[in-house]
């Protein structure tokens, strides 16, 4: 079934050799794609309307670089949580429990699990639990004003179908940037 294939050895392959790295290099990489991600997530503050379909793919940086390297992926987490501080305060609530958290989990999951499933169940958990938080918790928006902030079993299903699609979707998404770019970043 095509859910539980192995995913191939590239991504692992991949940091062995971006590991034999200088640490400058590889702290400019992760500046790099921090950047980037801070572009893209602020980019529903500063161009209304078309930069709130702009703002998701601020997932890619975070995604390519936590699979190239975990730890320079956290940084590079931290980096853009930081950038937006600057940027786009009110984007700061947002990426830390969606899309940052996102791309992390997903690359991550890269690094331990090989079969889809896997890696899209890490995904679809984590942002769960994220756009859960932000519902119950911070009692933020982030639905809309389609959706209350009340919980109820109904939303929590069709969120979590669409955060399973969601996360698929980045899986496939990222195996093809991934194929194309390592071969720059190396």
């Amino acid at each position: 079934m095509y859910f539980f294939k192995p995913i191939s050895d590239e991504v692992r392959l991949t940091q062995l050799i971006f590991n034999k790295h200088k640490k400058t290099m590889k702290l400019i990489l992760a500046s790099i794609f921090a950047c980037i991600a801070a572009i893209l997530q602020s980019a529903g503050g500063f161009i209304p309307g078309m930069g709130y379909l702009i703002s998701p793919i601020a997932t890619a940086p975070i995604l390519l670089c936590t699979m190239i390297s975990i730890s320079y992926g956290v940084k590079s987490y931290f980096m853009t949580i930081m950038l937006l501080l600057i940027l786009q305060p009110t984007e700061l609530i947002v990426f830390p429990f969606t899309t940052g958290l996102l791309g992390l989990s997903i690359g991550v999951s890269f690094s331990f699990f090989r079969q889809r499933l896997s890696i899209i169940a890490t995904g679809t958990i984590l942002l769960m639990v994220g756009i859960m938080s932000l519902l119950s918790i911070f009692h933020f928006p982030i639905l809309g004003p389609a959706v209350s902030n009340s919980i109820s079993i109904v939303t929590t299903i069709w969120i979590s179908l669409f955060v399973f699609l969601y996360s698929w979707l980045w899986v496939e998404i990222a195996l093809i940037i991934f194929r194309r770019v390592k071969m720059i970043i190396m």
